[in-house]
């Protein structure tokens, strides 16, 4: 018997019949000038070595390096053929090294070309895996421990670990720390960022010896810990009182030039939570649905959010006024990174990588463009891309890639 995938030969509702519909017509825009991939995208980074590009993750289990001014979406690695959730560059051994968490659990290391060289050219060294978590690994953040490089992780189990990156056998082992909340239970960690501000003088540790990390979770508690080599451990502070700025999930946090922190939730807001305050909320950025990710662009004075409904949204930061409502997207928004010279670069579960502007002329002309369009000025746009499509070269270094994984 003959079986199919396709929706269309199975029962469907009225409703999900015209969601299917709008998606179809949607996806033909080419607005944010999309790079069109096979897979969901969950993740990118982007890398200032590699200007004018990101590195994206997507739910296949392949990482590429995606070009912003070309068509080039080419594979770096393809751990496993499962979803990648996060991605974060430190050096290990000397080595710029690009780690993957994933859902089987794992984090993978791969060491990066240091130019536009081929994968045939990478250092003599192998790929690797840290394993520690009992549960799906949703984000990585690198730091440095007294000049040595560490790389900590949060999971779906509630546990974040501390990583010693300062040599090939330490980093192949057993965490170097395993912090657990002290509210006890198991909400999964969301988030990791660094507190740009460092070790609080009252905090007796000695100068230089360790960071202090915020964390954000599946319980709405956001926390703070301290990390060093010898000890790591939750702030007293954070025990007490940790920040409850959202009513559910916190899924990103992101600070701004100030030491100020934005976060966003899926209780459909992102918020600014002032320091000097005891971080009490100053503004509120409401959302239709989910917010997935928040950026600071300190310079232009902007925070760009990413939704689950499709939009990217430039707000002001002093105001909080919406500047900005980028609609290319035809599913949900996973991630956002900034990118020098081209604005804020966006990637969905849609399979694109789109680009917007900062400039208040670009916005400006994007608005303008969608209202032609609505006006029926503008004939509907051809979808152009490589729809996920390899070059034979490409083809060839994924291959080699998996076989490196058999």
């Amino acid at each position: 018997m003959s079986r199919s995938d396709d929706p269309g030969h199975y029962f469907q509702t009225t409703d999900s019949l015209a969601t299917s519909e709008r998606k179809a017509a949607k996806a033909k825009n080419n607005y944010g000038d999309p790079r069109r991939l096979s897979s969901k995208i969950l993740a990118l980074l982007s890398y200032e070595t590699w200007p004018g590009e990101v590195i994206i993750a997507e739910a296949a289990g392949v990482i590429r390096r995606v070009n912003l001014s070309t068509t080039t979406a080419r594979p770096i690695a393809r751990p496993r053929p499962s979803p990648l959730t996060s991605l974060a560059i430190s050096p290990r051994a000397g080595v710029p090294t690009l780690y993957a968490a994933c859902w089987d659990k794992l984090i993978y290391g791969t060491p990066l070309p240091t130019s536009n060289s081929t994968l045939q050219s990478l250092p003599a060294y192998q790929p690797h895996e840290l394993r520690g978590h009992t549960d799906f690994v949703k984000c990585l953040l690198p730091a440095q421990l007294a000049g040595s490089p560490v790389l900590l992780s949060g999971g779906a189990d509630g546990v974040i670990c501390v990583w010693d990156l300062a040599s090939v056998a330490s980093s192949s082992g057993k965490p170097l720390h395993k912090l657990h909340s002290s509210a006890g239970g198991k909400a999964a960690v969301q988030c990791l960022v660094l507190d740009p501000l460092g070790v609080p003088s009252d905090l007796d540790e000695p100068s230089g010896s360790g960071v202090v990390v915020f964390s954000s979770s599946s319980d709405r508690e956001i926390r703070r810990w301290f990390v060093g080599r010898e000890r790591a451990y939750e702030l007293a502070e954070s025990i007490e009182s940790p920040i409850l700025a959202h009513e559910t999930s916190v899924y990103k946090l992101c600070f701004d030039s100030e030491g100020d922190l934005w976060t966003a939730s899926a209780d459909g807001t992102a918020k600014h939570l002032v320091r000097e305050r005891g971080w009490e909320i100053d503004t509120v950025l409401k959302h239709p649905d989910f917010v997935r990710d928040v950026v600071v662009d300190d310079a232009r004075g902007l925070v760009v959010t990413a939704c689950r409904d499709e939009e990217v949204r430039v707000w002001e930061a002093g105001s909080g006024d919406l500047v900005c409502v980028y609609g290319g997207h035809f599913e949900e928004v996973t991630g956002l990174a900034l990118v020098e010279g081209w604005g804020v670069v966006s990637v969905s579960i849609d399979g694109t990588v789109r680009r917007w502007s900062l400039e208040r002329k670009g916005m400006r002309e994007y608005a303008e463009a969608v209202e032609r369009e609505k006006a029926g000025e503008v004939e509907e746009g051809k979808v152009e891309g490589r729809e996920g499509v390899l070059t034979a070269e490409e083809e060839a270094e994924l291959a080699e890639l998996m076989d490196d994984d058999d």
